[in-house]
């Protein structure tokens, strides 16, 4: 076994960090003091803090935690301090300001009504017929809101309508094979600001599983290539047994580099409707 020789240097160095560490648990507690100090003198005043101070509160206040603030004397109550972070994090993602009105506009009754003479005049006409023709009239309605139109007006779906296979029979034809991916975000204070990271999240559907592809700031192009490596490598992939992949219509998936690294990960790659 090799010995431990202590240096001289080695004497020197704990003396200096056993100081600093000293030096800094005195400022410690006449910062405290001097915090008490203060709340003593403003009695049972509130005190009104600016955005600024709030925001630098929070940063620091996250850092620590809430076990952390509880053995603190603040001006604020922990769960304060904890609220106000959460709130500047819902802020950066409040995107109110830019929204019209709330809801679908519905669709006009001029449309509604051409729609309903097309199916009563055509009974065999099935929904993506009867969109179709609307699209040569320069009406464009998705062939969910034909459906739903003429469901409500006690309109049938047209007879060989129930001969194509749903969405519902291929899923439950297909649990087995199927997953699906896609990008949740989480918060991270840097020095300087606070910065969105992207978590890129696979399931198994039929066993629940998931698998955390990785984590970026950036997830570019050659980002979203090598995360499809790793989850198809041929030795422990996590999409190997996986037939089907489910993807919506992201934008970081859709260059023509990752949609063609895309293809090659699975059989078959299927992207989701808006609103599906």
């Amino acid at each position: 076994m090799l010995e431990f020789i202590l240096k001289p240097w080695h004497l020197v160095t704990l003396f200096l960090a056993s100081h600093l560490n000293r030096e800094q648990q005195r400022l410690i507690e006449y910062l405290q003091v001097e915090n008490q100090v203060l709340r003593e003198k403003l009695g049972k005043k509130r005190i009104l803090l600016n955005d600024d101070q709030r925001r630098r509160l929070a940063v620091k206040g996250k850092e620590l935690g809430r076990r952390g603030l509880r053995g603190l004397t603040t001006i604020v109550t922990p769960d304060t301090i904890l609220r106000r972070h959460r709130e500047l994090i819902a802020q950066k993602w409040d995107y109110s300001k830019r929204r019209g009105k709330v809801g679908r506009p519905p669709t006009a009754r001029e449309t509604v009504e051409v729609l309903l003479r097309m199916a009563k005049e055509i009974p065999t006409w099935g929904y993506d017929r009867i969109q179709g023709a609307l699209k040569n009239l320069g009406i464009k309605l998705s062939g969910m809101t034909v459906g739903n139109i003429l469901r409500v007006h006690g309109i049938e779906s047209s007879p060989d309508r129930g001969k194509r296979k749903t969405w519902k029979a291929f899923l439950i034809a297909h649990w087995d094979v199927l997953g699906t991916t896609d990008f949740t975000t989480v918060e991270v204070w840097t020095r300087w600001e606070l910065v969105t990271h992207y978590v890129l999240v696979v399931i198994k559907l039929s066993t629940r599983r998931i698998e955390i592809a990785g984590v970026t700031p950036n997830p570019d192009t050659e980002w979203v290539q090598q995360a499809g490596n790793n989850l198809t490598d041929i030795d422990d992939g996590f999409l190997n047994e996986t037939k089907y992949l489910l993807l919506d219509r992201d934008k970081k998936f859709m260059p023509s580099q990752v949609l063609s690294k895309v293809q090659a990960w699975n059989s078959f790659c299927f992207h989701l409707e808006a609103r599906t």
